[in-house]
């Protein structure tokens, strides 16, 4: 039997017109996936978060719940391991959902014959519409990036889902709008939409036509049965999941550690008193990596507000925290560059700080 070799990289591999049986199923994997996670658990619980309103809380310091509780008394160390916990618990089920549906996604590329246009900015539209509706926050979208950039689909759009997962979806978007004055929603719709429009684009430009860092070759035959495409199938799922695992986990796990060390360095009246500048720039470096989960931005955000906390500092938050996160920046660094995702997390903060200082300037 006749076959050929589709090397997941940069390059557009050469996929036999036989393919359509290992895409089918591919393609019945990724949704089934996909629909188990949405309705049984994602959109519920965003939806729960929308209708909660003004009464919406967050109990732990990077989570919505807490499997422990954290008290200030508490030595540092045990706080952070505690903080550490209610993280990994919180983002359990998201965290499952992407580290099998970025593999799904890797196996069902695989068997196409492009994977991105020649247009950067007409591949960053491709990108941020995928990302709208798979409603996960930027820690959980970040295996299913590294997933699609495996497969050889283009930087822009890559980061362009990564933006507008969290950032973008519906739910999320309607919270925002119906917690915050116009003006401040706006503004963070705003600062979203240039880092997908203008950003995007611009830093995949300058980082031009690399190699991947791993290589991932699939059998492709010419002409299969379903049989064939099923054991094709489960050996390019297989496949893909370790590329997504080897590096996304370690990397959670360590993101959980240095999200915990940073919010329980915070003290507890950071945010009170008179604004300054040198404040909204602490708050957009911090608010900028730490992990927090899906709509936790908006949450936090209202809550500051609403216990009284200047409108420049919640602007800072509101625009920087939940875009980006300390693992979504790990696995950019380790899979595309370190300097995009050096790059990414500069322009949040520089973003975050125009915000505070805009709505600090306008009173």
């Amino acid at each position: 039997m006749a076959v050929q070799t589709s090397a997941l990289n940069l390059s557009t591999p050469l996929v036999a017109s036989g393919t359509w049986c290992s895409r089918t199923l591919t393609i019945i994997l990724m949704v089934a996936i996909a629909v188990v996670f949405w309705v049984d658990s994602r959109y519920p619980a965003l939806l729960k978060r929308y209708h909660a309103g003004v009464q919406v809380k967050a109990v732990g310091a990077l989570t919505f719940g807490a499997v422990y509780p954290v008290e200030r008394s508490m030595p540092y160390l045990t706080r952070v391991w505690r903080t550490s916990v209610n993280w990994l618990d919180a983002n359990r089920v998201g965290m499952t959902f992407s580290f099998l549906f970025g593999p799904a996604a890797l196996a069902f590329l695989a068997t196409l014959r492009r994977r991105r246009t020649k247009s950067r900015y007409l591949n960053t539209l491709i990108g941020a519409p995928a990302g709208v509706p798979l409603g996960v926050c930027s820690n959980c979208i970040a295996p299913i990036a590294r997933g699609l950039y495996a497969s050889g689909v283009g930087t822009e759009s890559v980061l362009a889902t990564m933006f507008a997962s969290p950032a973008l979806n519906l739910v999320v978007l309607a919270m925002t709008f119906a917690l915050f004055p116009l003006p401040i929603a706006l503004l963070k719709l705003a600062t979203v939409l240039f880092l997908i429009l203008v950003f995007v684009p611009f830093i995949s430009a300058r980082q031009g036509e690399s190699e991947l860092p791993f290589n991932f070759a699939v059998e492709i035959p010419d002409s299969e049965t379903w049989g064939h495409a099923l054991a094709n199938a489960a050996r390019s799922y297989a496949r893909s999941f370790w590329t997504v695992f080897r590096v996304a986990f370690p990397l959670m796990i360590l993101a959980a550690v240095l999200g915990a060390f940073a919010v329980e360095l915070l003290p507890q009246q950071a945010l009170s008193g008179s604004v300054t500048v040198i404040g909204i720039i602490g708050v957009a470096l911090v608010s900028a990596f730490l992990p927090v989960p899906m709509a936790f931005d908006v949450a936090i955000a209202y809550i500051l507000m609403a216990k009284g906390v200047p409108l420049p500092y919640v602007a800072a938050v509101l625009c920087t925290l939940g875009i980006i996160s300390v693992y979504s920046l790990a696995v950019v660094g380790k899979t595309i560059s370190w300097k995009i995702a050096a790059a990414t997390y500069s322009v949040v903060v520089l973003l975050g700080i125009v915000a505070g200082v805009a709505v600090r300037a306008l009173g």
